[in-house]
């Protein structure tokens, strides 16, 4: 059973006989955040196993304002510690992450973990954060229409009367509590039409991560909803039910003391992921951190070549594949995309691969993936191997299902 309502509202490249010259010469030039929807365009990383994105969160709104305006479907992620580990353990969690259009660090220590590893970020975006944001102001010439699905028995319902009382940047345009149940018990059509005929421009989800990711990959070919996401503990807050913790806690990083404190179940969740990550950053992390830095000069480089390899398209990475060498790989990769086959990346003269770089190798089989086309790899040494064990991307290294 549910309860439902609505409410109105340097280096040297070498390429091949595949054509993909004259692409790359073309796309040498374009600016790199050149199309939104384009994933090659993100300022991705690849983080023990989980693509983060580097934005602050002035941006990470302008892109939520830029997909409401032009009815563009966004997925939004917030990883912290706890979808750290649930991608380490999880095959179909982390595909999840990975299809989404942003991932943002949710929680300090995920912060701290992408500066250790040479990630620019300078500030946690939560999926609260955004909401409390868009709250308090909307750059759109309206306030952005929302529709909250999930929650405890009520609650919903209380959130929407809460932000329909006094003008704010957000609206309720409706509410949808759909208990319990399964994804696919959630995924009824009559659910679906009750969001998309809400009108909203942001689909709030607060199932549990597991269950939310898997339900909003489920459905989003049939979600109207431009911009979608997990927002977790968001609908407790808005409804005072739960109170957050106070700024100062927040960047201390204690925030999970707070909520042990608000609710004292979680104790046995954040003990469980608080071990799991110390054993990360001390047997992957570290090591990974001190590789970085041997090679933190950036003046190694790294000659990207194509060829035909039994009816794929073969790219050979000779070198280097870091940060320093993202634009040429990114205009490489945009035309191997247009050949419209299967990669074969051969890592056999890699010498090292850094985070940004595991970032845009997720990128690219994203793409290829969605196209139903394969990325594999050939020729890993020893020492390839093992970094993509240490960043988390063992997976990459086996057939995609």
């Amino acid at each position: 059973m549910f309860k439902a309502g609505l409410k109105p509202p340097e280096l040297t490249d070498s390429v091949g006989s595949l054509g993909v010259s004259a692409c790359e010469l073309s796309s040498a030039h374009e600016p790199v955040g050149a199309a939104e929807d384009d994933d090659l365009a993100r300022e991705v990383y690849g983080i023990l196993g989980m693509p983060i994105d580097a934005l602050d969160r002035a941006s990470v709104l302008q892109k939520i304002v830029n997909a409401i305006e032009a009815r563009r479907p966004l997925l939004l992620s917030t990883p912290n510690v706890n979808f750290l580990m649930k991608s380490q353990r999880d095959r179909d969690f982390r595909e999840s992450l990975i299809q989404s259009d942003l991932c943002t660090a949710d929680g300090m220590p995920i912060v701290w973990l992408c500066r250790l590893l040479a990630v620019p970020i300078r500030e946690r975006v939560s999926g609260s954060d955004l909401f409390d944001t868009i709250r308090a102001h909307s750059s759109l010439s309206r306030p952005v229409r929302c529709f909250l699905f999930g929650g405890a028995d009520g609650v919903a319902e209380t959130v929407c009367e809460i932000l329909n009382s006094r003008p704010t940047g957000i609206r309720c345009a409706g509410w949808l509590s759909p208990g319990f149940g399964t994804v696919d018990e959630m995924s009824t059509k009559d659910n679906i039409a009750k969001i998309n005929n809400s009108g909203a421009d942001l689909l709030a989800v607060f199932l549990s991560a597991k269950k939310a990711q898997a339900w909003l990959l489920e459905n989003g070919d049939r979600l109207c909803v431009p911009v979608r996401g997990q927002f977790g503990a968001t609908i407790n807050y808005q409804a005072g039910t739960v109170r957050r913790a106070p700024l100062v806690v927040q960047k201390l990083g204690f925030e999970w003391l707070w909520r042990i404190k608000e609710e004292p179940y979680l104790w046995r969740r954040y003990l469980r992921d608080g071990l799991s990550l110390i054993n990360l950053v001390v047997f992957r992390a570290l090591p990974i951190a001190i590789n970085l830095r041997w090679h933190r000069d950036g003046s190694e480089k790294l000659v990207l070549s194509t060829h035909e390899q039994h009816g794929s398209v073969a790219i050979r990475l000779v070198g280097h594949a870091t940060k320093t060498h993202a634009t040429q790989a990114i205009a490489c990769f945009r035309c191997v995309l247009s050949e419209n086959r299967n990669v074969v990346i051969d890592v056999s003269e890699t010498r090292t691969i850094d985070p940004r770089f595991f970032g845009l190798l997720l990128m690219l089989r994203k793409r290829l993936a969605n196209s139903g086309r394969n990325l594999s790899f050939t020729g890993s040494s020893k020492n390839i191997t093992r970094l993509f064990h240490l960043h988390g991307f063992a997976f990459l290294l086996k057939p995609f299902p």
